[in-house]
């Protein structure tokens, strides 16, 4: 599994963010420059691709592009930042499926963590996500297309993300470089395993639902301070599940942001602010 370090290798603050499902770790380059500039040397930020994304491996076999088998990946990666240097205070940055992960890894107290997470900001998701949200990326999961140039591929990616809130042209082609890798035939491809979609096909509504419980659960387990952001037009996480969020669990404080839908990008000055103004404070 590859990851993304910015700042000091050696530091005992460290926050881990993670991507959303067909994303990668380079997602997070605009916030973990601000993150570490407001910081100093005192910070450690560490982005990870996700098995099957990015410059990470591809699974043998498709059905462990899942939840729990993330989770181990970040037991393990948080061990390897250990024994690089002791990690003192621990961070978690989630964005749709990285909150997921990052429930998981906060949500069950004994697993084997050098501290407990201090700090849990959930990025426009949440126990229950919302079945249409999950119909509409199922309609483009898996196809990663040729495409050739970068700046086609961004514009292909853009008409299926413009939820994610207005970005300048330079802002999303810097978002955009990243995710493509070359084509064997020429061009460029997404840079995800086509596979990662299988067991995301294998979702019902019923299962999704019965998923719910569990997640809720794991949240209501949750020790860390919690900041939930939203996108006020996300379709992913609702009005009714953020405000429950807020009342039960960790009681995670709620950040909405107009003109956004699923989800926030964490580039626009505002959403930086947020998270910094949360974590570093």
């Amino acid at each position: 599994m590859a990851y993304w370090q910015w700042g000091n290798p050696t530091a005992a603050h460290v926050v881990v963010c993670v991507h959303g499902l067909s994303r990668q770790g380079r997602d997070f380059d605009v916030l973990a420059q601000a993150l570490v500039a407001r910081a100093g040397g005192a910070l450690r930020v560490v982005c990870p691709d996700v098995a099957g994304r990015g410059q990470s491996e591809w699974l043998k076999d498709p059905m462990g592009y899942q939840v729990p088998h993330y989770a181990a990946d970040m037991l393990a990666l948080i061990a390897q930042l250990h024994a690089q240097a002791p990690v003192e205070a621990l961070d978690w940055v989630g964005t749709s499926m990285g909150g997921l992960i990052g429930l998981a890894v906060c949500g069950q107290p004994g697993l084997p963590l050098p501290v407990p997470v201090r700090r849990l900001v959930l990025n426009d998701v949440g126990p229950v996500i919302e079945w249409q949200a999950l119909v509409r990326i199922g309609t483009y999961l898996g196809h990663t297309g040729r495409f050739a140039s970068v700046q086609q591929a961004a514009d292909a990616m853009w008409a299926i993300s413009s939820s994610f809130g207005p970005h300048t042209p330079a802002q999303w082609l810097a978002l955009s470089e990243p995710m493509v890798r070359p084509h064997p035939e020429g061009g460029v491809t997404l840079h995800y395993d086509p596979a990662i979609a299988m067991p995301f096909r294998t979702v019902t509504a019923e299962s999704a639902a019965q998923g719910e419980a569990a997640l809720w659960q794991l949240y209501d387990a949750v020790t860390a301070q919690t900041l939930l952001l939203r996108g006020a037009d996300s379709d992913l996480l609702s009005p009714a599940t953020a405000q429950a969020m807020t009342q039960r669990g960790p009681r995670a404080r709620l950040v909405e942001f107009a003109g956004v839908g699923h989800a926030p990008t964490l580039v626009a000055s505002d959403q930086v602010t947020a998270v910094q103004g949360f974590l570093l404070a």
